[in-house]
C-alpha cells in the first residue's frame, strides 16, 4: 500500500491550496489596515490552482472571504462547492502565455529570443506565433523582466529581524548531516532531525536517524505535538524532506500552516542554522566513539538539556531558552489522538478478493463481512502506526480487517452474512402453484 499521505478528495485538496495561498496571514492576528494591505498585495500574485493548466490571481474580496472563513471554521471552511464550469476548455493564447512564463521562471537567464527559437524548433509553438518584444512585455508585469531579475538576485537584500509573538506559535524544523558512524563493518550515515521553537529557541524534539525521509520529519512532528500544544505554523526549507505531499497534507489536516523559506536563502533560516552551529561546536565535533545511533541521540539530548537550554542566548537578550519557554503563557492548541489518527490516515481504492482478503504492506488481511467480497472499497490505515490494523471504509461504514489465520479458518466453516428472518411465515411453492393451475383448483382450497 502507498506510503504517501494525500488529500482524500478534491474538496480537501482545494481547501489545502487556499490555506497555503493565504499562508502567513493565518498565523497570529493582523490589524485591519495591515490585513487590507496584505490582501491587496496577495491579489497581485499569480498561482496555479489544483488541476488547472493555467495560472491565475484571486481578487482581494475573494481572498478576504477565504481569510474570514478560515478564522471561523478552520481548514474545513475553505472547501469549495462544485463548480459549474468544470472541464471548460482553455484558450490557446492563455496556454501560450503560461508556457512562456513557466520557462522564464525555470530559466531566468534565458532571453526572450532564445526561448522563442527553442519553442519554434521543438514544436510547442508554431513559427511566428508571437514576437520577442511581445514576450518581453508579457514578462514585465510578472516580475520576470531582466531588470527585476537583476534586482532580485543582488546580494544584501533588505532584511529585518523578526520573531513569533510567543513560544509555541511558530516552530522551525530541519535536518543536519552528522559524521558517519562505523557499526561493525558498515558505515552508517547520521541525519539529525530537530524542531526548534522560534520565540524561545527551545528544542521541542530531536531524533537521530540514518536517513532524511519525509516520513521521519513527520514522525518527529507528531511526537512533538503529543508532548506540546501544536503550533500555528511550521517553518521549513525547500528540501525534498520538507516539501512533499505527505507533510503538507498532514499539516493542513492538523490546521498547522506549512511555510517554506525562499530557495538558496540560508539567511532566512538563520535561527535553525545558529542552533546547528552550536550543536556541532559544543557536542557533535567531540562526540568520540559511539556504538549506535541511540548512543548519539542520548549524548545530543544531554547537551541540549544540560547546556543549550540553560545557556544565555544572544537572540534572547541574554536570557536562556528554558527561561523564556517557562515564563511565557503558551496557547492551548491541544490535539487528541483521534485527531492525529484522522490527520495521518492513508487511503487507497482497492478491490476485495472473492475470498474476502487483501494484501496490504506485505500482509494478507481479511474482512469478517462476507458481502465485501468482490467489492471495490476504500482501504485506510494510520501512516505512522505500522503495527495497527487497517480498515475498510464502504458506504459510510468502517470495518476492521484482521490478519488471515488459516488454522482458525480451517477449524470452522466461513459463512457469509446471513439475512435476518422477518418472523412472518410466507408460503412459497412454485411447483404447487403450477399443479393447482393445471387442475383448476384455487390456492388455499382443501386438497
Amino acid at each position: 500500500m502507498s506510503e504517501t499521505l494525500t488529500p482524500k478528495n478534491r474538496a480537501e485538496q482545494v481547501a489545502h491550496f487556499r490555506a497555503q495561498l493565504l499562508g502567513p496571514l493565518l498565523v497570529g492576528e493582523l490589524a485591519r489596515g495591515e490585513l487590507s494591505a496584505e490582501l491587496s498585495q496577495l491579489s497581485k500574485k499569480r498561482v496555479l490552482p489544483p488541476g488547472a493548466r493555467r495560472s491565475r490571481s484571486y481578487s482581494r474580496a475573494t481572498l478576504e472571504r477565504w481569510y474570514y472563513a478560515h478564522r471561523h471554521g478552520g481548514i474545513a471552511a475553505l472547501a469549495p462547492i462544485a463548480r459549474s464550469d468544470k472541464g471548460a476548455a482553455r484558450a490557446l493564447c492563455d496556454a501560450q502565455r503560461d508556457l512562456l512564463l513557466a520557462i522564464r521562471q525555470e530559466h531566468p537567464s534565458a532571453s526572450a529570443e532564445l526561448i522563442l527559437q527553442t519553442l519554434y524548433r521543438d514544436g510547442p509553438l508554431p513559427q511566428g506565433t508571437v514576437s520577442s518584444s511581445s514576450v518581453r512585455r508579457l514578462f514585465a508585469p510578472h516580475g520576470l523582466d531582466r531588470a527585476a531579475l537583476r534586482r532580485a538576485g543582488r546580494a544584501g537584500r533588505d532584511r529585518r529581524r523578526w520573531e513569533a509573538a510567543a513560544p509555541g506559535v511558530l516552530w522551525h524544523a530541519d535536518v543536519c548531516h552528522g559524521p558517519s558512524l562505523t557499526v561493525g563493518k558498515q558505515r552508517v550515515p547520521m541525519r539529525i532531525h530537530a524542531i526548534l521553537d522560534d520565540a524561545s529557541r527551545t528544542i521541542i524534539a530531536l531524533e537521530v536517524c540514518d536517513n532524511e525521509r519525509e516520513v521521519e520529519m513527520l514522525r518527529l512532528m507528531v511526537r512533538a505535538i503529543r508532548r506540546h500544544p501544536r503550533p500555528e505554523a511550521l517553518y521549513l526549507d525547500n528540501g525534498s524532506t520538507n516539501s512533499g505531499e505527505t507533510l503538507r497534507t498532514a499539516c493542513n489536516r492538523l490546521d498547522v500552516r506549512l511555510l517554506h523559506a525562499q530557495p538558496y536563502d540560508r539567511q532566512a533560516r538563520g535561527k535553525m542554522e545558529r542552533f546547528w552551529r552550536t550543536l556541532r561546536e559544543g557536542c557533535l565535533d567531540h562526540i568520540g566513539e559511539v556504538a549506535s545511533l541511540h548512543d548519539v541521540r542520548v549524548r545530543l539530548w544531554a547537551f541540549v538539556e544540560q547546556h543549550y537550554h540553560q545557556a544565555p542566548h544572544g537572540g534572547l537578550l541574554g536570557k536562556t531558552p528554558a527561561e523564556v519557554w517557562a515564563t511565557h503563557e503558551r496557547h492551548a492548541l491541544t490535539t487528541s489522538e483521534q485527531a492525529l489518527e484522522a490527520a495521518l490516515t492513508v487511503r487507497e481504492r482497492r478491490r476485495v478478493r472473492g475470498d474476502g482478503t487483501l494484501h496490504i504492506g506485505g500482509v494478507l488481511w481479511e474482512a469478517e463481512q462476507g458481502f465485501l467480497a468482490g467489492q471495490r472499497v476504500t482501504v485506510a490505515r494510520a501512516l505512522l502506526e505500522t503495527k495497527s490494523a487497517p480498515w475498510v471504509e464502504h458506504e459510510e461504514q468502517r470495518y476492521t480487517l484482521r490478519p488471515v489465520d488459516p488454522v482458525r479458518n480451517g477449524a470452522g466453516r466461513r459463512h457469509g452474512a446471513k439475512r435476518p428472518k422477518s418472523g412472518i411465515d410466507v408460503p412459497f411453492d412454485p411447483a404447487g402453484v403450477l399443479l393447482d393451475a393445471a387442475i383448476g383448483r384455487k390456492r388455499g382450497a382443501k386438497r
